[in-house]
């Protein structure tokens, strides 16, 4: 634990047990592809129909919006942080850092983003791809010799 943050090996996330946790939560974009096709393993996400999102936002927006006001409650009637939590849903952004050398970092874009440079193929979720094009854009700006290679390997870790 340290200044509100769970510390385990090289990702540390704020931590709602210690700290309470703001109203900030996930709602999918309208370029998210909302629908399923095909089967396990083998499916693709396409784009929902503007119905589809207008749904699901009002559905999310809904249910987060009284998610927060009963944790809210809790937390005036006295209830410890690590319980109310209990009631926050998973779109719930959290903060957090990372560190990493240049090998591990490669080896997670290489898993969590898509690119016609890979060797291998990937299919990670939008979400976890955002947050991956952001780490790579950084790494690129401050390691350009090293990305550049990682690109001219079929973006493989050595």
């Amino acid at each position: 634990m340290a200044d509100g943050f769970v510390v385990h090996n090289s990702y540390n996330e704020e931590s709602g047990r210690y700290r309470e946790l703001q109203p900030v939560f996930y709602v999918p974009g309208e370029d998210r592809k909302l629908v399923q096709q095909g089967r396990p393993g083998k499916y693709e996400f396409v784009g929902g129909t503007p119905e589809q999102h207008e749904a699901a936002t009002e559905a999310m927006t809904e249910s987060y919006r009284q998610s927060y006001a009963a944790y809210q409650e809790m937390l005036a009637a006295g209830v410890a942080r690590e319980v109310a939590r209990a009631t926050l849903p998973v779109g719930l952004f959290s903060s957090m850092y990372a560190t990493c050398n240049a090998r591990s970092l490669m080896h997670f874009l290489g898993l969590r983003t898509q690119h016609e440079l890979a060797k291998v193929p990937s299919f990670p979720q939008r979400e976890i791809e955002m947050v991956g094009e952001k780490m790579e854009a950084e790494w690129a700006r401050l390691m350009p010799l090293t990305y550049a290679a990682f690109n001219a390997n079929g973006r493989v870790a050595p």
